[in-house]
C-alpha cells in the first residue's frame, strides 16, 4: 500500500513539474520574436504564441486544436503534411519549408522546425516548433543564381562550382538558428564574385599588355581557390559532406579551423591556441568535430560581446571528471578546451545549457541549438562535455573524447619524380556529361600528353570499355550524373574490370554526401591542372604496383 501511495505521489509531482514547464514555456515563447507552437504526441496542435496569431490575423486560440489547412499555401499543404506525419510517427526531429499566408493574405516562405520533448522512459510528451521567415533569403538565393548566370562563358567552368556555394549557402540559411552566418556568407560570396566579374570584364579590352593579362588571370585562378574553400568550410559546418569516423590528429585539426573560428569571432577577439607537445589522435567524424568546436567558439564571442581573449587547448589526460551525475571515468582521453573571457555563466544555469532551445543570450540573439549539437557529438563519439564558467571571469568548456594509436592514419606517398604536369602518353577514359567541362577536360588532359576518350554518360563508358578495357590506364568520372552516376559506374567498373584503376571528381553530391567514396580516390572541384594530373599518375601507379583498384 506505502509503495503504491508513493508512485501516486511521485506521478503527481512529475505531473506538477511538466505543468509549470509548459507554463514556462508558454511564457517564454511568448516573448521570443520567433513563431512558436506546440502539438501534442500524436501531432495535434494545441497550442500557439502570440506572433503566429498577430501574423495570420486570427483570435488567440482561433487556431489551437486544429491543422495548419487554413493558412499554409495550398500547393505545399501535402508535402508538408506527409513529413509531419512521418515525424509524429518516428519521433523524428520535424523540418520543412512553405509558404504560410499572412493578414494581407500575401505568402511567405518559412523553415518550420519542431522537435519531440521526451519522458522519462523516452516516450514523446508533446512536440515544441518554430518558424522562422525566410522569404528573404530566398530573394537573396534567387539574387545569387542569376549573378552565377551571367558570369562569362571563359570561366564558366569554374563557377560553375561556385553555384554550390549557392547551396552551401541555403543550408546557411537554413541554420541560421545555430548560425546567423547569412549575412556574412552572401558578403563574402559577393566579394569573390565581383573580382571574377571585374577580371572577366577587364581581359575583354584590345591590346591588352601582357602582364596585366597575367596579373586578371591570376586573380580569378586566386579568387576562385578563395571560393573554394570558403565552400568547403561551410560544408563541413552544415555537416553536408561525405562524413564518416577517422583517426586524426586534434591538433593538427584545430589548427586548421582556426582560419574560420577568427572570420566568426571577428578581429577585436585574440584567438590564443596551446596544442599538446605529442600528436594526440581520436576516432570520430571530423566535420562534427569541427562543428563542435566552431559552436563553442560563437558561443564563446557572443559572451564576450565581440571582444577579448578565446583560448583553444589541446591536452592527453587520464581521465574525465565526474559531472552531472556520472561518475569520474579513467582512461586515455583528449581534452579540447575553449575558454573565453566574457560574463560568465549564472549557477543555475549550468544544468540547461546543453538542453534544445535552452539560451541565456538576449531574445533574438541565439535558440540554444549550438550546445545541443556538442553535447549531442560528444555523446555519440563516447566522450563528454564539461562547462566551467564564473559570472564576469569567462567560461571554459571542455570536450573530452576517447584517445587512439595513430594506426589508422594514412601515409602519405612519395611525391612522383616526373612532373606533375607531363602525361606521358597515358590513356584516360573520361566520363562527362558537362558539354562544357568534357570539352575544357579532355583538350587539358590532351595538352599535358594524355591520350583521352570522352564518354558523356556510364553507358557509353561501359561500351568503351567491353571492347577492350585493358587499352586504358585511368577512368576519371563525375560523380553526378543522369541515370547511373559516378559512383555506381565505378563498382559496375570494378565488378567487370577489377583492376581498372578510378578517379571520381565532384564538388557536391548528396550521394557522397550520405554514403562517401566508397573507397574510390575523388578529386574536389574545383581542381587545378597539377591536382589533376598527379592525382591521375598516382591513382594509375596502384596498378603498376600491383594493388588492384583505385580504392583508397
Amino acid at each position: 500500500m506505502a509503495a503504491r501511495v508513493w508512485d501516486a505521489v511521485e506521478r503527481a509531482r512529475a505531473d506538477a513539474a511538466r505543468r509549470e514547464s509548459e507554463e514556462q514555456f508558454r511564457v517564454f515563447a511568448q516573448v521570443m520574436p520567433n513563431q512558436v507552437w506546440a502539438a501534442s504526441a500524436d501531432g495535434l496542435l494545441y497550442w500557439f504564441n502570440d506572433q503566429v496569431y498577430a501574423y495570420c490575423a486570427a483570435e488567440p486560440g482561433e487556431l489551437d486544436g486544429t491543422t495548419w489547412t487554413n493558412i499554409v499555401h495550398p500547393d505545399d499543404i501535402e508535402a508538408a503534411g506527409v513529413t509531419w506525419a512521418a515525424s509524429v510517427a518516428t519521433g523524428d526531429v520535424y523540418e520543412a519549408e512553405f509558404r504560410i499566408r499572412r493578414f494581407d493574405d500575401a505568402y511567405r516562405w518559412f523553415l518550420v522546425r519542431a522537435e519531440p520533448i521526451l519522458g522519462a522512459s523516452g516516450e514523446v510528451l508533446r512536440w515544441v516548433g518554430t518558424n522562422t521567415d525566410i522569404e528573404d533569403q530566398k530573394r537573396i538565393s534567387a539574387e545569387l543564381r542569376h549573378l552565377n548566370e551571367t558570369l562569362e562563358q571563359r570561366v564558366e567552368e569554374r563557377t560553375r562550382e561556385l553555384g554550390l556555394a549557392e547551396d552551401a549557402l541555403r543550408q546557411a540559411q537554413k541554420m541560421e538558428a545555430v548560425g546567423q552566418l547569412t549575412g556574412g556568407v552572401a558578403h563574402d560570396f559577393n566579394n569573390l564574385l565581383t573580382v571574377i566579374k571585374s577580371s572577366t570584364d577587364l581581359l575583354k579590352r584590345p591590346d591588352l599588355p601582357e602582364e596585366r593579362r597575367q596579373r586578371y588571370v591570376g586573380a580569378i585562378s586566386d579568387t576562385v581557390a578563395r571560393a573554394a574553400k570558403l565552400t568547403g568550410q561551410l560544408l563541413a559546418f552544415a555537416r553536408r559532406q561525405a562524413l564518416k569516423p577517422e583517426v586524426f590528429d586534434v591538433g593538427r585539426s584545430v589548427t586548421g579551423v582556426a582560419d574560420m573560428v577568427g572570420t566568426l569571432t571577428g578581429a577585436r577577439i585574440r584567438i590564443v591556441t596551446r596544442l599538446a607537445e605529442t600528436a594526440c589522435y581520436i576516432d570520430a567524424d571530423p566535420s562534427q568535430f569541427d562543428t563542435a568546436i566552431v559552436n563553442m567558439a560563437v558561443n564563446a564571442r557572443d559572451a564576450m560581446e565581440g571582444e577579448g581573449v578565446l583560448t583553444i587547448a589541446v591536452a592527453a589526460t587520464s581521465q574525465v571528471p565526474a559531472m552531472r551525475s556520472h561518475p569520474a571515468r579513467s582512461g586515455n582521453f583528449v581534452a579540447v578546451s575553449i575558454a573565453d573571457t566574457g560574463a560568465g555563466i549564472a549557477p543555475e544555469d549550468i544544468e540547461r545549457i546543453f538542453e534544445p532551445f535552452f539560451t541565456t543570450k538576449g531574445v533574438g540573439q541565439g535558440t540554444g541549438l549550438g550546445l545541443s549539437q556538442v553535447f549531442g557529438f560528444a555523446k555519440q563519439s563516447g566522450g563528454e562535455i564539461e562547462v566551467r564558467s564564473t559570472p564576469g571571469l569567462g567560461t571554459t568548456f571542455t570536450l573530452y573524447l576517447p584517445q587512439v594509436p595513430p594506426g589508422g592514419i594514412a601515409q602519405t606517398t612519395a611525391p612522383d619524380d616526373q612532373p606533375s604536369s607531363d602525361g606521358h602518353g597515358m590513356r584516360i577514359l573520361v566520363v562527362e556529361d558537362n558539354m562544357d567541362v568534357g570539352t575544357f577536360a579532355t583538350q587539358t588532359l590532351a595538352e599535358l600528353g594524355y591520350a583521352t576518350v570522352w564518354a558523356t554518360n556510364a553507358d557509353e563508358a561501359l561500351a568503351e570499355l567491353s571492347g577492350n578495357a585493358t587499352r586504358f590506364d585511368v577512368v576519371f568520372t563525375d560523380v553526378v550524373m543522369p541515370g547511373m552516376n559516378g559512383i555506381e559506374l565505378a563498382h559496375e567498373i570494378r565488378r567487370l574490370h577489377g583492376d581498372l584503376p578510378i578517379l571520381l571528381a565532384s564538388g557536391y553530391s548528396h550521394v557522397l554526401a550520405r554514403n562517401g567514396t566508397d573507397g574510390f580516390e575523388l578529386l574536389h572541384k574545383p581542381y587545378s591542372v597539377e591536382q589533376l594530373s598527379r592525382t591521375l599518375r598516382k591513382v594509375a601507379a596502384r596498378r603498376r604496383r600491383g594493388g588492384g583498384s583505385a580504392a583508397s
